[in-house]
């Protein structure tokens, strides 16, 4: 079998990516297409955890008119519903796999603990960390950095729907110019919003290295796997 390029990741979803084409909710193709691949690398022995946004179903923007808090609680909801469903498709598949959550809801789902969420991962357990860090004011990316910062990944894997970090938005200026490899100090000079800027410092702090791709293809996650230069490097 071929050399790895890593052996124990942290992969961030976007709520979004959940919900294909559809924009919200769940899509079962999507979601089921996402999961072969983690199958395939949890396979090969690659130590797997998840971060899962929560957009698919609710996004701090749709609850201006609410108390901070409040909306970003609902939001950390919406993330354990997408652990949850990850969790199901994952198991379908043969892949044992463990949720942990940053708000006790022990009826459906184990509490984070450090040391269970690290032998859960040793035990080829692919583990789901959902309802972010369990704060208001803080992103699910933050959440990521901190997740693969405490469990001792040695990359967390930036899913989105495009294909690495441009100087500007793809979709709005023709003209941006994809980067292969960028600091994180580049990408907080230049407020690229790569990730928020917690977590972009949390993640250099801790010099821990980031692979920005895209998750429309998601055969791309066994490709960087096997060594294959995709996407972003932020380093």
């Amino acid at each position: 079998m071929a050399e790895l390029a890593y052996k124990r990741v942290l992969l961030k979803l976007s709520g979004e990516a959940m919900a294909g084409d559809k924009k919200t909710g769940i899509d079962a193709d999507v979601l089921g297409k996402i999961c072969d691949q983690v199958k395939i690398i949890a396979d090969l022995g690659v130590q797997v955890s998840i971060v899962i946004g929560g957009g698919n179903f609710w996004r701090g923007r749709y609850g201006h008119q609410m108390e901070r808090t409040t909306s970003d609680y609902m939001g950390m909801l919406a993330t354990a519903i997408n652990s949850l469903a990850l969790q199901d498709a994952l198991e379908a598949r043969g892949i044992n796999t463990r949720v942990q959550t940053a708000i006790e809801m022990r009826e459906i789902a184990e509490p984070y603990i450090k040391r269970k969420a690290i032998k859960h991962l040793e035990r080829g357990r692919v583990v789901i960390f959902a309802c972010g860090t369990g704060h208001p004011f803080f992103s699910t990316d933050t959440a990521a950095a901190l997740r693969a910062v405490e469990t001792d990944s040695e990359v967390i894997m930036l899913a989105k729907t495009i294909d690495g970090v441009y100087s500007a938005d793809p979709k709005l200026d023709p003209k941006a110019k994809k980067y292969d490899e960028i600091t994180y100090l580049d990408i907080l000079n230049k407020d690229l919003k790569v990730m928020d800027s917690t977590a972009t410092s949390l993640c250099r702090d801790n010099q821990i290295p980031l692979i920005v791709f895209g998750i429309n293809e998601p055969e791309n996650i066994v490709r960087i796997i096997k060594g294959e230069k995709l996407g972003t490097v932020v380093k």
